[in-house]
C-alpha cells in the first residue's frame, strides 16, 4: 500500500504543500514501513492542466490515497475515477500526516474543495483596481442630468 503526499520539499520533515497540482514534489510512501520515494512534479509550472497532469502521474504510481491541502475538480475526478481516495485539508509536516493516516484520522473527500485554477495565484482576480485602490466608481458615475436635449422637442 502506498500513499502520495503533496510536499514542499523532498523529506518526511517537509511541510505539506497545500496545492495538489502545483506542489513542488510528491512523496510516495508506504505508511507501514515509511519507505518513500520523492517524485518531482513536472506539472507545477504548467500554464494550465497542472492538476490533471499531476493526477495522471499519481495514478501511474499505483497509490491508494492522496493527502493534500487542496484539490481542484479536474484532478479530483481523475483520482476518484482511478479508485484513489482524495484526502484534503491536510497540513503540517509530511511525517505527521503519515502518522495520522496510519491511525485512521482522515476521511476521503467526496468532491473537490477548491474551484478550477485555484493554485494559479489568483489569476484574473483584482483586475481594475488601478493606482490608489479607488472605490470602483470611476468616470461616468453622474446622475444623467447633463446638457443634452430631448429628441423631438
Amino acid at each position: 500500500m502506498k500513499i502520495a503526499i503533496s510536499a514542499a520539499g523532498p523529506t518526511l520533515e517537509a511541510e505539506i504543500d497545500p496545492r495538489f497540482g502545483r506542489c513542488q514534489q510528491f512523496i510516495i510512501v508506504d505508511p507501514e514501513t515509511e519507505e518513500f520515494e520523492v517524485v518531482d512534479n513536472s506539472s507545477a509550472g504548467a500554464a494550465g492542466g497542472a492538476g490533471i497532469s499531476a493526477a495522471q502521474m499519481i495514478v501511474k504510481k499505483g497509490v491508494e490515497a492522496v493527502l493534500t491541502g487542496n484539490c481542484g475538480p479536474n484532478a479530483h475526478q481523475v483520482l476518484s475515477a482511478a479508485g484513489i481516495k482524495v484526502i484534503t485539508g491536510v497540513s503540517g509536516k509530511v511525517k505527521d500526516a503519515i502518522y495520522e493516516y496510519k491511525h485512521g484520522r482522515y476521511s476521503a473527500a467526496q468532491q473537490a474543495n477548491v474551484p478550477d485554477h485555484y493554485g494559479m495565484g489568483g489569476a484574473g482576480r483584482g483586475i481594475g483596481r488601478g493606482m490608489g485602490g479607488g472605490g470602483g466608481r470611476g468616470m461616468g458615475g453622474g446622475g444623467g442630468r447633463g446638457m443634452g436635449r430631448r429628441m423631438g422637442a
